[in-house]
Order: C-alpha cells, then structure tokens, then sequence
C-alpha cells in the first residue's frame, strides 16, 4: 500500500510529488494523472513519451477543454456520468473544473443528481472506487482495507446504503453516496482526494425491485438485522481503528433506527460523527441564528415548533438546545422551547415516543389550558396557535404540511415569523417560499433544505438560502484531521455554527441571505475548521498551538487542485 506524501527539495525549496509508477501505469492512475498537462522533463523522466499527444497543454487549456465537453450533455445524469469519468481518469482537473464552477456542478457531483445515480448504480457501473465490504466477508476485513489506495487515509464516510436521500434502501448503490460526499470534502476543504476513502458496508437489502433485477451487484438477501448487524459493525469500527487509527469516520445515510444508536456507540471510541444528525443541525441553526440576530433578538428568547422529529429534527434540535444552554439558559429550560411534532401531533412522554423524540418529549400538562381542536391529539396548528411560536422547522416531508392556516397564525404570533421549510426534494417542501410570503404579506424569514429561485413581492425581491450540510461538513473534518482531536462534541457543532453565522452581515440576514454565498465556501470550511480546532485545543483534546499558527496549518492543510512537478519514486 502507497502513502500519499508532498515532499519538499532541501536544496532547491522545490514542491513536488514522488509517484511510485512510470509509463503507461502512471498516465492511467486518476491520483496522478496530469493527461496532456505532463511536462516536457516529466515526460522524458517517466517514461511518457508517445502516450499524449506532442503538446503540453496548461490547465486551463485543459479545462476549456472538459467544461466545453461537459456543457454538451443534456441532462443532469449524463453531465453526472461525464463528471464521474473525469474523476476516474484524472482527480486534479476534476475538482479544479468543480471548484472553479462550484455553484453549477455540486448539484451534478451530489443532490440531487446523485440520487439518480444511486438508483441505477448497477446498471451504470464502470470502475470501482472506494471499497466495498459484504457482511459475508467480514471475517476479511483486514485484507479488505488493505486494498485501500493509500496508506495514511485521513477520512472514511461509510453508509450501508439503507436510508440513501429521499430514496430508502438502494443497497450496493448507496455506494454513490460516500463517493459525492469524499469529492464535496475535497472540494469544500481542500482534502486532498488521495487521503479520503469511500466505503459501503453491505448488509443486503430490503428493495425487493434491486433484488429481482439480475444485474443488481449487491448481496441477494435481506438486510442483516439485530446482533447480527451490530457485529458487523463492531468488525468494522476495530479494523478501522487497526488500520487507519487516525482516521475521521463520517456515518452517511443509515437507517433511523441505527443512525442514533451508531453515533452514540462510538462517537467516545473513534473519531466520527453524523452529518445527517449533527451536520444538518448545525447548518440549520447558522442560518436561525442568523435570522435572528437581524432582529437583535437571541435564541433563547423565541418559541420553536418542529414539524417532524427523525434524524434531522432530533439533530437540529439538539445542537440549538446547547446553542441556547451558551445564552444563559439550563437545559430543562432550553427544551421548554422547543415543541416536537410527530406522526400523531404534539409529543408527549406518555406516548412511548421514539429514540429520537423521548429527550424532548413533552408533559401533556402544558395543554391544560390550551385551546384544541381535536379531544385526540394536538396537531400543528394547534401548537403553533397556543404556543405562540415564533419559529416553524420543517423535516417531516409531507408536503403542503405549512398549510395557509399555519403560516397565517405565525404572523399573528409575532411580526417577523421564521419558517425553515427544509424537507427535500422540492416537492416534498412543507411549503413553498412564495406560499410563506404570501400567508405572511411578506414579513417571514424563509429558508429551504432543497433550492428555489428567488420570490418577488411588492416589487422586491426576496432571496431563499438553502441550508446546506456542506457548510458545515467539510470544514467540521478538516478542524478535526488537522486538530487532532480523539472524538467530536457537540459543543464543536456549535462552534462551527457560530463560525458559519458570523459570515453573514445583520443587514444581509435581514433581507432574508442567511448563509454566505456556495462560491465561497472555502472561506466557508476554513473558518468553521478553526473555531473546531480551537475549541479542540482549548478543551484539550487537541493540538497546542496558537490561534496564529492553528489559522496557518489549516490553511496549508487545504489542498489546491494543480499540477506540482513529478517524480519517480522507485
């Protein structure tokens, strides 16, 4: 197995990269890869000549080159196919071609595209990448990972593919998942690909349509349930900690009744954390925080109705509990402000909620003297009407759920109403922005999980943030990786969220920009990656270094696609 190393010339001060491959091999490996871009030398030296054509190109003739070819493809799935190719044959200029038009082709690399990719994954298979680890060989971990590319990986994002998006089960094609996430830490943090690992965990599957269809490359069984499963995981964790003990491990897309338990299990034994859990939450209450700061008003001071409580929900809530825990508040009181909505209305502690309801279950004594509709149960408008909520946060995917009732009973209870729409895709939103505006004769502050174009109203236009993970995600490895951190707390979630808020101007927030611009978001990762690495610092579980110099090793830590000189290695 490789290492990935940059090296530096003691006598000339040179940057440069030992590859361990020469001719043919070199020019097919997409790590090292430069295409038509190898140098007049390195041709000469690695045994290039006659492979590419006789001119040098610069990497910028390379990518009028790609982006011409890209722009020639007609849909979303083709333009991902085009990408996933460019990515296979050579790294560098994919993501220097990504960044460079971050805005247009992130949707391509990841969502929504990347769904669809998910879906037809065995069908629209032509290179592996990543690793793949079947429950039926976890008795060969070890071997498995040994087959990584590199050496010294630095992060791992796994799924077992049981909860991939909107989609549910996809199986072996969850697969596609890890892999969009590893490019969006490259891209947003400057990860350098070569020390990121994609990795599916294959436990079987319960889609009955993938496992009928004969050219499905996954295990043909149902999904492993139980102390079976559990098993498999704990193979996994050690190995991981076996191979790649300093590794950041990212739990992706699990089904709802692991995510949680996952997370917790392990989140003391190994690096990791859950960007559908505590990612989510984090982006979610930078832009809250955001919106609300505009007021000058605080967290602690508003009225939080959830309409909908799995992962996100309990994820969202939880990292605001500790934001508003920060403020002054206890933690008694901090949940006080927070209503769960469920399946069967409001939740309450006698109603045997789930995992990720229970901390925040509430006492059916508050209704006492509330005005409700139904004898059965307490639904969304009446928790927004007699809790005189000042925020409405949507993540139980049933569209139209903010109904003009709802929306309309939020501008009673206060003059600047907050409604965080955030079920994806678009049409599974709780409500539109311009439905929210409208309800509101366009005094709320929206913001949506999926993107919708800007709403007009009065002759102004209202601009839709879109609370992205990807704020948060790769600037939350990165502090991670170069702090040097044991485990992730929630108080760097909160960190980070702060770090995210602080790069919106109140002014800004007021008209409705809770979030920096996507272009930016390199910016984005190093500032959240410092203010984790700080507070790792500073609760000692990382490095010692000062506020000065942690700024300066993030920012070398922070990869820039572009070709450096080669040289042979063997």
């Amino acid at each position: 197995m490789n290492k990935f190393s940059i090296q530096i010339d003691p006598m000339t001060g040179e940057k440069y990269l030992e590859v361990p491959f020469t001719g043919q091999q070199l020019a097919e490996h997409p790590i090292y890869n430069k295409g038509s871009a190898f140098s007049e030398l390195e041709r000469e030296q690695l045994g290039l000549n006659g492979i590419f054509p006789r001119h040098n190109s610069t990497i910028p003739e390379q990518l009028i080159r790609v982006y011409e070819n890209y722009s020639l493809k007609q849909t979303p799935v083709e333009k991902f196919i085009f990408l996933l190719a460019l990515l296979d044959r050579n790294e560098t200029l994919f993501y220097r071609l990504v960044l460079e038009h971050a805005e247009e082709m992130l949707p391509i690399v990841y969502t929504p595209t990347v769904g669809e990719a998910a879906k037809t994954y065995s069908h629209m298979f032509r290179r592996p990448r990543g690793l793949y680890i079947p429950a039926d060989q976890i008795s060969q971990i070890d071997t498995i990972l040994a087959n990584a590319p590199f050496s010294n990986i630095n992060l791992i994002v796994v799924t077992d593919g049981e909860r991939i998006l909107g989609l549910g089960d996809q199986g072996v094609g969850g697969m596609a998942i890890p892999v969009g996430k590893t490019s969006l830490y490259v891209v947003g943090a400057g990860i350098h690909p070569a020390l990121c690992l994609p990795i599916l965990l294959d436990m079987g599957t319960n889609n009955e349509k993938l496992l009928k269809d004969p050219l499905y490359l996954g295990l043909r069984h149902e999904r492993l349930t139980g102390d079976r499963y559990y098993e498999v995981i704990e193979e996994f964790v050690n190995a991981v900690k076996r191979r790649f003990p300093h590794a950041l491990l990212q739990w992706e897309d699990f089904g709802k009744h692991h995510a949680l338990n996952l997370l917790n299990r392990y989140r003391e034994r190994i690096c990791s954390f859950d960007d559908d859990i505590q990612g989510t939450g984090a982006a979610t209450i930078a832009a809250l925080s955001a919106a609300i700061l505009s007021q000058n008003q605080k967290l602690k001071d508003q009225r939080y109705v959830f309409f909908g409580f799995g992962q996100a929900g309990y994820g969202i809530a939880t990292i605001l509990m500790h934001a508003m825990m920060e403020e002054g508040l206890s933690m008694v009181a901090a949940k006080e402000r927070i209503y769960p909505i469920g399946h069967n209305g409001l939740v309450f502690d006698d109603m045997n909620p789930h995992e990720y309801q229970q901390p925040f279950a509430r006492q059916r004594a508050i209704t006492q003297d509330w005005q409700i509709r139904q004898s059965d149960k307490v639904d969304l408008f009446d928790t927004v009407l007699n809790t005189k909520a000042t925020v409405l946060i949507g993540t139980g995917g049933v569209a139209g759920a903010f109904t003009q009732e709802v929306l309309s009973q939020m501008a009673k209870n206060t003059e600047k109403p907050i409604i965080f729409a955030l079920s994806n895709p678009n049409s599974k939103c709780e409500c539109t922005p311009e439905q929210a505006f409208q309800a509101t004769k366009g005094r709320c502050i929206i913001a949506t999980g999926s993107p919708f174009p800007p709403v007009t109203m009065n002759n102004i236009e209202h601009p839709i943030s879109q609370c992205n993970n990807m704020y948060i995600f790769p600037g939350m490895g990165l502090g991670a990786i170069v702090s040097m951190t044991p485990k992730i707390t929630d108080k760097m979630f909160v960190v980070a969220s702060k770090a995210l808020t602080a790069m919106v101007p109140p002014e800004l927030a007021a008209k409705g920009v809770l979030l920096p611009e996507l272009q930016d978001i390199r910016t984005v990762s190093e500032n959240v990656a410092f203010a984790v690495a700080k507070e790792a610092r500073d609760t000692g579980l990382g490095i010692r270094l000062s506020d000065e110099k942690l700024r300066d090793v993030i920012k070398q830590a922070m990869w820039q696609p572009e070709y450096i000189p080669y040289r042979h290695g063997g």
